[in-house]
């Protein structure tokens, strides 16, 4: 007699399949079967067939079942009596059963001698076990009987079983190189556990390893699609990992084989992708970076938490006005911290602002990021999507630094950021992306330096002895310049250009009535405080650069809804989005709740904008535009 439950449920006597009855009495007959010799109780009969409500009358019907079964299995069995099958014992029911009468026995005995193979390093004869274990399974387990007495614990539990086994014999094809043998039990396991990300990973290694990279690639996209459409997520780790393997040609036929599907990196005659390179794109360090110590803390806090394994990538996003050292502040913390991240480091200006070039877009930023991790132009996909998932399918397990510069919005930057822990990203731009922070990102607002900060940015950079000589002169710089370095850095070199000129000629001429910006212009024609504050100006929706334009009309330091409302004569709603945009623009602080101020040099751009009656009224300039061109130029006067 053989008994079988890894499919429908079946008795067999020689060739003859005996018929088990009601379905409760098959499912009685199935959990003996699953239970493997191990007695079942009565009540435990009772809770498969019954899980919410049994009847008064359960086990008076359990015991009946039972004993239809025991004559089905032993004919001429009289009543009352237990027979060989279906014995009692210890309070409960057994199906005695030897090994090679039930097929879930044998495979569990030939599972285990897969295991004793594998873990001694014999993984061809483990293939061969397992191969042979997993040739029992026919289908669902115990189909026929009811699928609520299906679900208990005990058929999962199976079912379980079978997935481990596949995984493992799956393992042991990749190391024998005889996937083709296991390929069609993955897709099996699979349709249990849609979601096993670990049965996945084998399949698409499985393919590649067969021979069918394309087969490979494509079972990756369907898998990854799945996950982001049922739980919202991204491969992870170990999925990621395999599909790195299949596109660096890692897993390749077993000599004598061949696929009928080729990767195209193949018929082009790549025998084998380039090794993944150790980037090194960060930017000079600033010599004399100075202050910031706040801010400089929190960015060694989130360093610190960055994991080793498991966990979230770190993102910090780094905001704040123009010229008030976004980038600096990056690049400076991502040379201090560079040594912790020994894959590498990756620097990307994404021109958000930039004065005269187009924002990068995100497959232009990918391409420079992958080709900087090694990857040739033959093995980069097309498409945006199809690049940021070989990106980050590069990435598991390692330790990388990006920085991400001047970055125009949310969209721009999210296809760039690492999914895989041990990666920290430093992102700096104007706008608040709010977008990121809602996912996680820690946000980092830089104010203005302190006084004593703004001297130290000017004695970095200026002969000590000639600030020394004029301390009133000195104040005078820090105080026209906002504190801003941007403007200080500006005063600065052009102090250091003339070092024949007093300190006190250079703070009178920043205070000279008339002049506006036309101070701090760079002669070399470089970026300047009004280029950089012209960038961010242009971004803005048309009542939005209206109302900045406007901004020096309004009387007192302090701006609210009500007083922006009434210089634009728009509603007080309407104005308050406004100041939201010029807000997250950082070109007005929201310094406590309804409360706007301006810094003194966006206030002295506003009025200079004002004066030329900007013609193009704010309006959205086209990529690449420079940003001097709705602007009156402006002479620098002789020194």
């Amino acid at each position: 007699m053989r008994f079988e439950v890894l499919g429908p449920l079946r008795v067999r006597e020689g060739e003859r399949e005996l018929d088990l009855g009601f379905p409760q009495q098959r499912a009685v007959l199935g959990l003996l079967v699953v239970r493997g010799g191990q007695p079942v109780t009565a009540h435990g009969i009772v809770e498969v067939l019954w899980p919410e409500r049994p009847p008064a009358s359960a086990v008076n019907v359990v015991r009946r079942y039972v004993g239809a079964l025991r004559r089905l299995l032993e004919p001429g069995l009289a009543p009352r009596e237990p027979g060989r099958r279906l014995p009692r014992r210890t309070g409960g029911y057994v199906l005695a059963a030897d090994e090679d009468e039930v097929d879930l026995l044998r495979f569990r005995a030939l599972t285990n001698h897969g295991k004793r193979a594998a873990a001694t390093g014999r993984p061809e004869v483990a293939l061969r076990h397992f191969v042979e274990a997993l040739g029992a399974w026919r289908g669902p387990v115990a189909m026929g009987i009811p699928a609520r007495a299906r679900e208990h614990a005990l058929f999962a539990a199976v079912e379980r079983e079978l997935v481990q086994a596949t995984t493992m014999a799956a393992d042991a094809a990749l190391l024998c190189g005889r996937t083709e043998e296991v390929l069609p039990r993955l897709r099996q396991a699979l349709q249990l556990d849609p979601l096993n990300e670990s049965l996945h990973a084998r399949l698409v290694m499985g393919l590649a390893a067969a021979g069918l990279q394309a087969q490979a690639l494509d079972a990756y996209d369907g898998v990854r699609r799945l996950l982001a459409r049922e739980l919202k997520v991204a491969p992870g780790a170990e999925l990621a990992a395999a599909h790195t393997r299949v596109l660096r040609q890692e897993l390749r036929p077993a000599r004598g084989t061949t696929g009928p599907t080729r990767y195209p990196a193949e018929t082009a005659g790549l025998t084998e992708p380039e090794p993944l390179v150790r980037a090194a794109q960060l930017p000079p360090d600033l010599k004399g970076f100075t202050g910031r110590r706040t801010e400089l803390g929190a960015l060694r806090e989130v360093t610190e938490s960055v994991p080793d394994g498991a966990g979230a990538p770190a993102t910090v996003v780094i905001t704040g006005m123009p010229g008030i050292g976004k980038s600096t502040l990056a690049v400076r913390w991502a040379h201090e911290v560079a040594g912790r991240f020994p894959d590498g480091q990756l620097h990307v200006d994404l021109r958000g602002h930039a004065p005269s070039r187009a924002p990068l877009r995100p497959e232009e930023a990918l391409r420079g990021m992958l080709a900087a991790l090694g990857v040739t132009p033959r093995q980069m996909p097309a498409g945006p999507g199809a690049l940021a998932g070989l990106y980050r399918s590069l990435l598991p397990g390692r330790r990388l630094l990006v920085v991400l510069d001047d970055v125009l919005d949310t969209e721009q930057v999210r296809p760039l950021l690492p999914a895989s822990p041990g990666c920290l990203t430093l992102i700096t731009s104007r706008n608040g992306l709010s977008g990121l922070v809602a996912s996680g990102a820690r946000p980092l607002r830089l104010d203005l330096p302190s006084v004593r900060d703004a001297r130290a940015l000017l004695a970095a950079r200026v002969d000590h002895e000639r600030l020394v000589a004029e301390p009133a002169a000195v104040e005078e710089i820090v105080a026209r310049c906002g504190r801003l370095p941007l403007a200080l850095a500006g005063v600065a070199a052009r102090i250091v250009t003339r070092p024949d000129f007093p300190l006190g000629a250079i703070a009178a001429a920043l205070s000279a009535a008339g002049n506006g910006l036309d101070a701090f212009a760079d002669p070399g024609g470089g970026a300047d405080v009004r280029t950089a504050f012209t960038c961010s100006y242009r971004r803005l929706r048309p009542d939005g650069a209206r109302l900045f334009r406007l901004l020096p009309r309004h009387p007192g330091p302090d701006l609210t809804a009500d007083a922006a409302a009434a210089l634009t004569g728009l509603p007080v709603r309407t104005a308050r989005l406004v100041l939201d945009e010029l807000a997250d623009a950082h070109l007005v602080t929201e310094h406590a709740p309804g409360h706007y101020v301006t810094h003194d040099l966006l206030r002295v751009f506003a009025a200079e904008l004002g004066d030329t009656d900007d013609p193009t009224g704010g309006r959205s300039p086209g990529h690449g535009r420079d940003c001097h061109s709705s602007v009156t130029s402006f002479t620098l006067p002789p020194s």
